[in-house]
């Protein structure tokens, strides 16, 4: 009879006490490479009860107003896991000779122009701090408060860690391309050609940042057969920085900008091509979703997209300063019929399993990157 693996090992004798050693042994090893793959950041799936983790979440509104971090936390209650961390980047300013006494806190609500506002980052960053060390686990906090058209842009970014080690995970929601925003940004119009956005994408390359980009992938309103050089634009821009890990915000979609002709065709495209693995895209924004949950064929297309591709797609809300639970949750109940057309670890993944794996992954980067660059 074939002796068994186990008793295959080398003994000093075949008694029943050394194969009972030799089993000890065995499960001592594989107790050790459990809790090394375990910790390994991506590998563990989560096993809290939460619902999500929030891949697109805004603290603070165009007017740098929003809830404490401790309300917040009781927004999120044990619905929501983890969550990103940022403020927005621009300012609405009050221009009292458009709006009066009116004081507008939103980019639709009057004619004046829009500024970067730097502050939001140290305003995100003592927010975190203030936070006990198991509070922060759940948090991973961006830094968004530069001109992408700007090229010191990139020391603004180095500035912000090198001042606040140990809090950043990543930069962005910043916007290069978005409906109506665009236009009223005092200054230079952002654009995806531009060397200071190579210069950005590089240093968060060279980091472990990710990358959280908004750009349309379509005009508002374009003419008939016009060519979305938007899409053209960012897929250059992609595979210009292999090393750099990406997430575009809302698959390019927006309050009026609709899905392009063929757009489950560039998404299926681009999730297919080997050389933007590193490339990934975020559900949120209940503008965006309003799109994705509108017909039963466009779930079924949604559905059968991340099926094929579990890996790459993540669920975030994209509600800003949020205060109320139930509303907090509204953008997740909208892909509720999503969600049941998704197999299980589709849907593991998309909820929560992408955002640990790629989060923890840039936790791990910036930290080292940070103690090799940051002098006490």
């Amino acid at each position: 009879m074939k002796r068994s693996s186990v008793e295959n090992f080398p003994a000093r004798s075949g008694s029943r006490g050394s194969r009972v050693m030799k089993l000890v042994m065995l499960y001592i090893l594989f107790l050790n490479a459990s809790i090394l793959y375990a910790q390994t950041p991506g590998n563990n799936k989560s096993t809290d009860n939460s619902l999500f983790y929030d891949s697109h979440l805004h603290l603070t509104n165009y007017v740098q107003k929003g809830p404490g971090i401790h309300e917040f936390l009781k927004v999120m209650g044990d619905k929501v896991g983890r969550s990103t961390l940022f403020g927005i980047p621009l300012q609405q300013q009050w221009s009292y000779a458009n709006t009066g006494s009116f004081a507008p806190w939103y980019y639709t609500q009057t004619d004046a122009p829009l500024y970067y506002y730097s502050f939001t980052d140290a305003f995100i960053a003592m927010a975190y701090k203030s936070l006990t060390p198991e509070e922060q686990k759940r948090f991973d906090p961006m830094i968004t408060g530069f001109n992408p058209t700007d090229m010191y842009a990139a020391d603004h970014i180095r500035r912000v860690l090198t001042t606040f080690p140990g809090v950043f995970s990543g930069i962005g929601e910043f916007t290069i391309h978005k409906e109506f925003v665009s236009s009223k940004i005092a200054g230079d119009i952002g654009s995806l050609t531009n060397p200071a956005l190579d210069s950005i994408f590089s240093f968060a390359g060279e980091v472990g940042l990710v990358v959280l980009i908004h750009s349309d992938i379509d005009m508002p309103f374009p003419k008939p057969g016009q060519e979305p050089y938007q899409v053209i634009q960012l897929r250059d821009l992609f595979l210009r920085h292999p090393n750099t890990i990406v997430i575009w915000a809302h698959c390019g979609l927006g309050r009026v900008v609709q899905p392009i002709r063929d757009m489950d065709g560039i998404l299926e495209r681009a999730l297919s091509n080997p050389a933007l693995n590193h490339v990934n895209f975020d559900l949120s924004w209940d503008e965006a979703a309003k799109y994705i949950v509108s017909t039963p064929e466009s779930i079924a297309d949604m559905a059968g997209l991340i099926n094929r591709h579990p890996d790459r797609i993540l669920f975030g809300t994209d509600e800003v300063g949020p205060t109320d639970q139930a509303k907090y949750l509204k953008v997740f109940n909208m892909y509720v019929p999503l969600l049941s057309q998704l197999t299980p670890d589709a849907k593991e993944k998309f909820l929560k399993g992408n955002y640990a794996r790629l989060f923890d992954g840039a936790r791990v980067k910036v930290r080292a990157w940070e103690k090799a660059n940051v002098k006490n």
